[in-house]
């Protein structure tokens, strides 16, 4: 064969492999069982998470949304079944976590600047390039916040853009979210939902989001995750393709509206089966 013909055939074989990776799942979750003392969260649960999208989990209280993202990155430990992320454990990726209570979350004691740096320390990256790094996130994100600041120095918006920050600086392949806007105004957000889109914009890292708000779900999202009552399952797996940046306008287009009421219809289904 050819010199030319067999590269011709290297590069049809990659262009095929990019296209599987990019239409295969991010992360596949096989018989996951999860049990606390007087419930059973999860009983052997299957699910795959789709790469490259903003995926929020919604369902009744207590359903177990926040435990399901804890178990995905490894904060909990799963009492049964496999998780991995293109076929390899945690162990061997990077993901980035924002926590709901950003003020439990920041380490007082540390500047803006080196709360952000932090989990590259921990990586053992030099200062030279720590710096470099959390330089060009702002820089991409064109955040206006003085990061020489202490976290009390800072308001709840302030503190929680620094925690997402800190979770993309490591370049993550996955980022999770559970409940990142839970504790603020709702001025604040509102400016922090516009952050988030303009970042999953950027940076088309596959995210999952944890939220109690279905408008927020469904205006963030291209992938809605309805989930039951515990023992939880996956009841629907709703799409939401509007095209990004969405605006305040979005939430009353038809789409939307339809959406919304659909994911609200089938939230109201699962809470009454209880």
């Amino acid at each position: 064969m050819a010199l030319a013909e067999r590269t011709a055939n290297i590069e049809r074989a990659g262009l095929v492999q990019d296209a599987a990776r990019r239409t295969a799942p991010h992360v596949t979750i096989r018989g996951l069982t999860k049990r606390f003392s007087d419930a059973t969260i999860y009983d052997n649960f299957d699910f795959d998470i789709p790469r490259g999208k903003l995926m929020s989990v919604f369902g009744p209280n207590g359903c177990g949304k926040s435990t399901l993202i804890n178990m995905i990155a490894g904060l909990f430990p799963v009492d049964a079944g496999e998780i991995l992320f293109d076929g390899q454990p945690l162990s061997q990726i990077k993901f980035g976590y924002v926590f709901q209570n950003y003020r439990e979350a920041m380490f007082p004691w540390l500047r803006a600047f080196d709360n952000i740096a932090y989990p590259l320390k921990v990586m053992g990256i030099a200062k030279a390039e720590r710096t470099a790094r959390v330089e060009k996130i702002v820089a991409n994100l064109n955040v206006k916040i003085d990061l020489s600041l202490y976290p009390y120095q800072m308001s709840g918006g302030q503190q929680q853009m620094v925690s997402i920050m800190r979770a993309l600086v490591v370049e993550p392949e996955i980022l999770f979210l559970d409940e990142p806007f839970s504790a603020l105004d709702y001025e604040m957000t509102l400016f922090m939902r516009e952050q988030l889109q303009r970042i999953f914009v950027e940076t088309a890292t596959t995210t999952v989001l944890v939220s109690h708000d279905l408008e927020e779900a469904v205006y963030l999202s291209d992938r809605i995750l309805l989930l039951s009552r515990h023992p939880a399952r996956a009841v629907e797996f709703v799409h939401y393709d509007a095209p990004r940046p969405r605006t305040p306008k979005t939430m009353s287009e038809p789409d939307f509206i339809a959406i919304k009421a659909h994911c609200l219809e089938v939230f109201q289904r699962e809470v009454h089966k209880g």
